[in-house]
């Protein structure tokens, strides 16, 4: 194999890593393993993430490499404003689920008066909670939307330094295969402290959880703010 498509490719797979640390695909992974208290899962989440995001890059790659098509700035900063409103729908997601699950609002009528009481509310080992939607299959929603946001720039860089359309969708393969070992990664680590925090800590796990949230809403306000009025999508 020629030496330049191999420095490609490695550079595509070691790009596809640092891709993945991008601060909205960090909070928004962070938005999915906050219930989780299984490592092997957590790590699972990122990987189904990573499977998301390069099945939408391949998809967009391959079209616009086969049809030499071309991606509207409009069509690009709309898709990056779709994922700012994920990340606050994501963030207000956790932090429903924090309220509901520690705060209940109970009205006593006490004979001609009443009051409201608010207790919190320890979370049963044996509850079992169902998903409407699987744990998995929202990662590789998530990762599918990141991809969509992140594929203008990619398929640029891809037309620019790949020689035949094979060779750029390869690179774009090892790009995939490297953020989805990043955000394996990534998702590994940062359930740690609410794996930790779960059991024994059980306040500092609310914490942890409520700051994730309101981190995913302000990223992605910001998100939003910066693509509608700054880059001037409205």
């Amino acid at each position: 194999m020629d030496p330049k498509i191999v420095t490609m490719m490695a550079l595509g797979f070691l790009l596809g890593i640092e891709h993945a640390f991008d601060a909205d695909h960090v909070v928004a992974v962070s938005t999915l393993v906050t219930k989780n208290r299984n490592l092997k899962k957590s790590s699972f989440l990122g990987i189904f993430w990573g499977i998301g995001h390069t099945t939408t890059l391949l998809a967009v790659g391959l079209a616009i490499l086969t049809l030499k098509l071309t991606i509207p700035s409009k069509l690009a900063l709309s898709m990056e404003f779709v994922v700012g409103a994920m990340l606050v729908l994501l963030g207000v997601m956790v932090l429903k689920d924090v309220i509901i699950k520690r705060i209940h609002i109970h009205s006593h009528s006490h004979g001609k008066g009443s009051h409201l009481h608010l207790h919190a509310h320890q979370e049963e080992k044996t509850h079992a909670h169902q998903h409407l939607i699987k744990p998995e299959f929202r990662s590789l929603l998530v990762g599918m939307v990141h991809g969509l946001a992140g594929s203008a720039v990619l398929i640029l860089l891809v037309l620019t330094a790949a020689p035949s359309i094979s060779s750029g969708l390869f690179y774009i393969l090892t790009f995939g295969i490297g953020s989805i070992t990043g955000m394996m990664l990534i998702s590994t680590l940062i359930s740690l402290p609410f794996i930790v925090t779960a059991k024994k800590f059980e306040n500092l796990n609310e914490k942890i959880r409520t700051g994730a949230g309101l981190v995913s809403v302000g990223l992605g306000i910001v998100i939003m703010l910066d693509i509608g009025i700054g880059k001037g999508l409205f």
